[in-house]
This record gives structure tokens, sequence and C-alpha cells, in this order.
């Protein structure tokens, strides 16, 4: 009979704690609804930040070992140029797998961008060939020196002039979402502290009436950082959910005509946003402890 008679005892304690803190005031519902907003836009910028990563890793890695080599088809002898510089790139250390790309299979790759109804016949395309690279053990320095012995009209292009740009921006774009969630952590923080500062205020008699029957400053603490945190917590996940419904609707860098990485998450990224509320009620939880704190030392 104890043990459920002290449950029942730490129960009541905490009801009757938490009762300090006016349910109905502004700055507790206004809790719930800032987390909300904040958490929606923690998750948009948490999946920038990981669709920037995954920007970046792609071009450094998978897109630096391609290439390609262009013959231009206005040239009297672009067949025999065509064959020497294949047998150079097949005789080349460093490469890996060489693929000439039909002209149909270029019309295809351009008609998304110029559209259905472009005069693509009409269109001078070059002769390209898919080029596999071995980073390691590639020398385009030779290769060049080859190309123009063998094959004048042959012009090699491993994207390096828009390539490091690209990684860059996207790189810059991961530090700029990164930044921009600690900002709004520390918003958040700001504003808890604001919201405590009001509701302890609402509660000063309160408070002063339980100093006077003997109840402790952390029993009057603990009623305000449960009761913000509860609020943010649940707010923050309503907000997250709301994120991810429309990172969700987003298109995907793999559907058609849809050329940009996708923006919203891929594979076990989906798990870290879950975070975003948990983080919530913490930083709840601390901003409004040291406000409750600062302001209950400020009456004794």
């Amino acid at each position: 009979m104890s043990a459920p008679a002290s449950g029942r005892r730490r129960r009541s304690r905490f009801g009757a704690a938490d009762r300090i803190v006016p349910p109905g005031a502004q700055s507790a519902r206004s809790v719930g609804v800032m987390a909300a907003i904040l958490a929606f836009f923690a998750a948009v910028a948490l999946a920038l930040a990981l669709a920037a990563g995954r920007l970046a890793e792609n071009w450094a890695g998978e897109l630096a070992e391609t290439a390609t080599l262009q013959i231009f088809t206005d040239e009297p002898d672009v067949e025999d140029q065509a064959r020497a510089a294949l047998n150079v790139l097949r005789t080349t250390p460093g490469v890996r797998s060489v693929r000439m790309i039909e002209v149909e299979e270029q019309r295809a790759l351009l008609e998304p961008w110029l559209g259905p109804e472009a005069a693509l016949d009409g269109l001078p395309l070059p002769l390209l060939i898919d080029v596999g690279l071995d980073s390691a053990a590639f020398d385009r320095e030779s290769l060049e020196l080859r190309l123009a012995a063998e094959a004048p009209a042959a012009v090699f292009d491993d994207h390096g002039a828009w390539r490091g740009p690209l990684v860059l921006t996207a790189e810059r774009l991961r530090v700029f979402a990164l930044a921009s969630l600690g900002l709004l952590a520390l918003c958040f923080a700001a504003a808890l502290s604001l919201a405590a500062h009001a509701a302890i205020a609402a509660s000063g008699q309160v408070i002063q009436t339980l100093r006077l029957v003997g109840a402790r400053d952390g029993f009057v603490a603990s009623a305000f950082t449960r009761r913000f945190a509860l609020q943010a917590g649940i707010g923050a996940a309503v907000g997250t959910a709301l994120g991810l419904v429309l990172l969700a609707l987003l298109p995907q860098a793999s559907e058609p005509g849809f050329f940009l990485v996708g923006i919203g998450l891929a594979g076990w990224h989906w798990i870290l946003p879950l975070a975003i509320p948990v983080a919530s009620a913490g930083i709840a939880w601390a901003a409004t402890a040291r406000a409750v704190r600062r302001n209950l030392l400020k009456w004794s």
C-alpha cells in the first residue's frame, strides 16, 4: 500500500505544481504555436542541408569519374577523327570505359530542355563519347597531348570548369542551412525565455503565496519547465510532421523532367527530423529553467 500511496502523492504534487502556470495564459498557449512554426522551418532547413550534402558528394565523387569527348560533325574527316579518338581513349591508362553516344540519345537528352516542338533535326550535334575515368590513374595532360597528335579535332571535357563552382556552392548552401538551424534554436530559446518571464509575472501572487506556506523554488521551477517543455514538444511534433508532409510532396531527382537534386529526404535521413521535437523540448526545458531561476532569485 505504501508504494501506490507514494505514487499518488507524487502525482498530486506534480499536478499541484502544474496548476501554478495559468493554462489559459497567452504566453503558455503561444509556446506550442511558436514551436510548431520553428520546427516546420527547422525540418525544411535540415532537409536542405542534407540535400546540399548529397549534391556536393555527387558532383565531387561520381561525376568526377566521368568525362566527355566531342568531335564536331562539320569536320571533313570526322569519322577518321572519331576512330583515332576512340583508339587513344582505349589505350590511355586511367580510362575505364568508352561509349559512343548516339544522336537519338542526344536528342532525347535535349528535348526536356528545348521542348518537344524544337527543331532538333536541324541542330548540328557533335559526335559525343562518354568516358569513364579512374581519377587515381588518369593523366589528363598525357591524354590531351595524344589527342592533339592523333585526333586534333577532338575536345576533351572533364566538366571541371563548371563542376568545381557547383560543388563549392553546394557546400556553402549546406553551411548556410546548418547555420539557419542554429539560428532557429537561438530564436526559440530567446522567445521561450520571454514567454517564461511573462508567465512568471502573471503568476507572481501565486508564487509568493506558495513561498509563504513553505514551497521551495525547485517546486515552482519544475512546474514551469514541465509545462513549457511539454507545450514545445507537442508543438514541434506538429510542425515537424507538417514539414515532412511538404518534403514528401516535393518532386524527387529520379522523377522525369526533374533535373535538380531532390530537396526531400532520402533513405535513413527520414529518421533525423524525429530529433527536432526532442531538441525543442530540451531547449524549452533549459531556457525556461534558466529564466525561472533568475526571476525567483530577484524575488528572494
